[in-house]
Parts: structure tokens; C-alpha cells; sequence
């Protein structure tokens, strides 16, 4: 009978502060480009495989990495590397009308759509510089809540449309519960490193209508696409289940984020509804999401149940695990520190590198790697090293021996 495989123990806070500095490790000494911002596209051993891309979702993601490294750790070259972060975001992102371009070849435009979702994480980034003391970052949270205030937050349906074309002229019909939800995670890190109220009650706002108002319109399921008066758009990407940033179908892993985002909620001025709500979406995300065959988590699912993409992405996982460490924190229930355990297991035998550091973006549905791109565009570890520093913020216990 072949030796069970040994693995760290995944509660304790040497393990997470242990696997936080082996992901940074991955980027440290090849990620800034002394020419400008970040470099974003890394193979597996970290080798570059194009020098002159940038997304802006990566471009706010490292600023995000670094700034909470530099908020934990007190190290200036993570300062450095935020403020870095920040001259490229200001000076080659940031057009004259006071968007942000989706995509840059050699510093100049090649997508300038203005997408709430890559707006979304200019807040974040500048929200966790300014409470990591970087004050350079002030300016612009201000200017990013004012711009998302003006030109896609739409108060008679309480929610924030998607996209417009890079003139700001012609706004798209389409609308997406994304974008909202990573503006919601956007305004708790505005509201926490300010203490304004204005960012508390959006994100209240927010969290109510898509979680409640628009769930229960959808069997208690977060769908992910509608139409400009917010009714469910059940043919938008139908034959795109695996799209990046649009899929089709209902993401377990958006279902978790949503439940995480609640029990912070529940953490800055609690409301009775927020657990009961976190506790519904998470078991939903379990219910349908685990691959009971295969193992780990899948993409989505159709709202019959059926699964509609069984390949296994990074953060689909890191984000289970923080949400049921919190659930399990917050209800002292096992069957949630059982589950953080099968998702960290998952993740050890699967998606963790360890030989070079960091996570495989995505895998087969049988869990095997699919080709040797890291970190794409998109992804910078932005998920797996939040995760892991929010499991430690709730705090970490004595570590038994749980079964799978």
C-alpha cells in the first residue's frame, strides 16, 4: 500500500506566512521592468514569454501584492514596488479623459475599452496602498471612486454597468455581476483604509443586490450576465463557459467570493443576514462545485446543475479554502475546517508548484497542467496571496489531524 503523502500543516501560521514568501519568491527578481510597471507573462520556471504586454487588471494586482507585503512585512522594496506600480498605472494606464486602458503593447493603447471590472481594481489597488501607509495612492482612490461615480454607477438600478468604448461615448447594454462584485471587495479596502462612510454603504449596497435582490430571482445563484434593466441574460457566452472574464454558467468561485465578502461585511458592522446569506452561497458552491468524481473544485455549472466547465482553476481554490476558514472561524462548524483541508490538499497534490514557487493558472478537469503559462495576463497570485493573509487575519488554530 503506497505511503500517504505528507503534507504541511495547512492551519498553521508558519505554513501560510512560509507559502506567502514562497510566492512572492516566484516574482521578486524578475517581475519589475526598469523601463515601466510590471512584467506579466511568466512561464512556469519564470521565464518571460512577452516583455511588452500589460493588462490592467495585472497592473493593479501587483500593486495590490505588494502593498499588502508591505502592510504585513515593512519591507521598502515592497514599498518600491507599489510606488512603481503606481507611476506606470498613472502615467501609461490612465488616458486624458481619466480612464484606465484595458491593453498596452510597448506603452501604447492597443484595447482602450473602459471596463468597470479593471476600474474595480484600480480602487483596490490604490485602497491597500493607502492603508499600507503609501499616501502616493490617495489621489488616486479619490479620482477612481469620482470616475466610477460618474460614469458607471447607475443609482436607479444600484448597481455599477460594465463597459463603454474608450471615448466614454457609447456605453455597452451589457451587464455583469463581476465588475460589482470586486467593486464591492473594492469599497471594504477604500472603507478600511479611510473610514469613510461612503465606501461602507456602497459596499452594503451592493453586497444586498446582488446576493439577496438578483439571487433570489435566480434560485438563490448568482448568474453572472443581464441585460441593461438587470433581468438574466441566459444566452450571453452560452458556447464560452471557460471565458476568462465573462463566462457563462454559475462560478462556484464567485459564489464563495460573494459569502467572503459577506462575512467581512458581517466583521465592519454586522447584520444578521450576512452569515445566513455567506452560509447559503458556500454550500450552493460545494453542492454543485465539487468534482466528487474527479476531484477539486469546477469552473461552473448550468442552473440545472450540470457541469459546464470541469477544468480546475487556481483561484476558484484559494478562494474555498479562505471562505471556509472563515465559516468554520465564525461557526466553529467542522464540516467547513474539513473542507479547507480538502480544498489545501487539492491544491498541494495539483495546482501549488512546488519545485518554482507560485500556482498553475488552470488545469484539466483530471488535473493535470495544460500548458506552461503561469501567470498570463490576469493572473499575478493576487487570490492566492490575499487568501492566505486573510486566513491569518481571522487567526489560525491548534492544528489536529482532520479527515478527507
Amino acid at each position: 500500500m503506497p505511503d500517504t503523502p505528507a503534507y504541511p500543516d495547512f492551519e498553521a501560521a508558519t505554513f501560510l506566512n512560509d507559502h506567502i514568501s514562497q510566492t512572492l519568491a516566484f516574482y521578486e527578481d524578475r517581475v519589475v521592468d526598469p523601463d515601466g510597471g510590471f512584467f506579466h507573462c511568466f512561464e512556469d520556471d519564470g521565464r518571460i514569454y512577452d516583455r511588452d504586454l500589460r493588462h490592467l487588471v495585472s497592473s493593479c494586482r501587483f500593486i495590490f501584492n505588494y502593498a499588502l507585503a508591505y502592510r504585513e512585512q515593512g519591507e521598502d522594496r515592497h514599498r518600491g514596488k507599489v510606488l512603481h506600480g503606481l507611476k506606470f498605472l498613472e502615467s501609461a494606464h490612465k488616458q486624458p479623459n481619466g480612464s484606465y486602458a484595458w491593453q498596452l503593447r510597448d506603452g501604447e493603447v492597443i484595447e482602450g475599452q473602459v471596463m468597470a471590472y479593471g476600474h474595480a481594481f484600480v480602487m483596490i489597488a490604490a485602497a491597500f496602498a493607502v492603508d499600507a501607509g503609501i499616501e502616493e495612492a490617495r489621489p488616486v482612490l479619490n479620482h477612481i471612486w469620482d470616475f466610477m461615480e460618474t460614469h458607471f454607477w447607475q443609482a436607479e438600478h444600484g448597481a455599477y454597468a460594465d463597459e463603454y468604448d474608450a471615448d466614454i461615448s457609447e456605453l455597452s447594454p451589457y451587464r455583469g455581476q463581476n465588475a460589482n462584485m470586486h467593486s464591492c471587495e473594492g469599497c471594504i479596502a477604500a472603507y478600511r483604509a479611510t473610514g469613510e462612510a461612503r465606501y461602507l454603504e456602497r459596499a452594503e449596497a451592493l453586497a444586498r443586490k446582488f446576493t439577496v435582490e438578483l439571487a433570489d430571482q435566480t434560485g438563490g445563484l448568482i448568474w453572472e450576465h443581464y441585460d441593461p434593466e438587470w433581468n438574466p441574460d441566459y444566452d450571453y457566452h452560452r458556447d464560452k463557459p471557460n471565458d476568462l472574464f465573462k463566462p457563462w454558467g454559475i462560478q462556484p468561485g464567485h459564489l464563495v467570493e460573494w459569502a467572503r465578502l459577506l462575512l467581512t461585511l458581517d466583521g465592519l458592522r454586522p447584520q444578521p443576514w450576512y452569515l445566513e446569506r455567506a452560509v447559503t452561497l458556500y454550500g450552493l458552491a460545494m453542492q454543485y462545485g465539487r468534482d466528487r468524481e474527479l476531484g477539486g473544485l469546477v469552473y461552473g455549472f448550468a442552473p440545472d446543475g450540470a457541469i459546464c466547465a470541469r477544468e480546475k482553476y487556481y483561484w476558484v481554490h484559494s478562494e474555498t479554502a479562505a471562505t471556509a476558514w472563515r465559516l468554520y472561524r465564525r461557526t466553529g462548524k467542522e464540516t467547513y475546517r474539513r473542507d479547507y483541508h480538502y480544498i489545501w490538499r487539492y491544491a498541494w497534490d495539483h495546482l501549488i508548484d512546488l519545485e518554482h514557487g507560485a500556482w498553475f493558472r488552470v488545469l484539466t478537469p483530471e488535473g493535470n497542467k495544460i500548458n506552461n503559462q503561469k501567470s498570463p495576463p490576469g493572473k499575478t497570485d493576487y487570490h492566492t496571496l490575499g487568501v492566505c493573509w486573510d486566513i491569518l487575519l481571522v487567526g489560525t488554530v491548534d492544528s489536529v489531524d482532520v479527515a478527507s
